[in-house]
């Protein structure tokens, strides 16, 4: 106990670590993320056409489309690899039952491919 206040010490007195006063008045309710599910699509996987990404694209495809409510399926992607993405996708959608929605958002440079899957509100 007595190294962690030593080394908390000398994190203060070299500026490496910054106190911030306690905050007393609640600014709010947290944030609730609605979010079903979301993962990156890492690019050596997505390049080489990994089946197991075809997999995991086809089960989020089948996840979207169980679910009670309406769903929209989020991809950010390239604009060259949305096709095949979106492909992997529907495979995993039923005919039968309701269709999620697919938007396709193209992704900006340094920007992570991800697909996410929410409920679809009103407003979307």
């Amino acid at each position: 106990m007595t190294r962690v206040l030593l080394l908390l010490a000398v994190m203060v007195m070299t500026g490496c670590a910054q106190l911030q006063p306690p905050t007393t008045a609640q600014t709010g309710k947290p944030a609730v993320s609605n979010v079903i599910m979301k993962f990156d699509i890492p690019a050596d996987a997505l390049g080489a056409h990994d089946p197991q990404l075809n997999a995991v694209l086809a089960k989020a495809g089948a996840l979207a489309a169980a679910q009670k409510q309406p769903t929209v399926i989020r991809v950010t992607a390239l604009g060259q690899d949305l096709k095949y993405i979106n492909q992997a996708i529907w495979r995993g959608v039923s005919a039968q039952g309701p269709k999620p929605t697919l938007e396709n958002l193209t992704a900006g440079a340094n920007q992570t491919y991800s697909v996410s899957i929410e409920p679809l509100h009103a407003g979307s």
